[in-house]
């Protein structure tokens, strides 16, 4: 003996269904469209001072940060130290590995308007908010754009050139 019942679901409970799953999807999408434009306007707001950087591992391990203008060393960061800095440098050449781009190109590092210190990938438009990680962790990335204060140096493993 088999029993077939035929179920449905009621008509008005799909369109709701259906309503939820597109307003869910149009919110999502507008509030990374929101993210992005603030991006670009912060991008194409003049900072209050800014360096390109290129980052270069050396055979010790140690890496090389120089600016791109002049081709000075700005730091050296150990081996041993700078883990802030070597972590997030570490996920922006992620990227750039994972989308097949040169690791040579510098990278932006800047003080914003607002204070902010960020770092920004030019090859893939990836932007970090440095303050984000707290006022400890920007701080190992501020003798790099010249900020040379005892307070910008304290507690950081990067041997700032001159």
């Amino acid at each position: 003996m088999s029993h077939h019942h035929e179920q449905r679901v009621p008509t008005p409970v799909l369109l709701g269904a259906l309503t939820l799953i597109v307003l869910t999807i149009g919110l999502a999408a507008s509030a990374r469209d929101g993210v992005r434009a603030e991006r670009i306007a912060q991008a194409q707001a003049p900072a209050l001072q800014e360096r390109m950087l290129r980052f270069q591992d050396r055979p010790d391990g140690a890496i090389v940060v120089t600016d791109v203008s002049d081709g000075a060393t700005v730091a050296v960061l150990e081996p041993l130290g700078s883990g802030f800095v070597r972590g997030v440098m570490r996920g922006m050449f992620r990227t750039r590995k994972l989308e097949s781009l040169p690791r040579e190109h510098p990278f932006r590092l800047a003080k914003e308007q607002d204070g902010r210190l960020t770092l920004t990938d030019p090859l893939t438009d990836r932007f970090v908010d440095l303050q984000a990680f707290g006022s400890e962790n920007a701080i190992a990335f501020s003798p790099m754009l010249g900020q040379h204060t005892a307070a910008a140096n304290a507690g950081t493993q990067v041997a700032v050139q001159p």
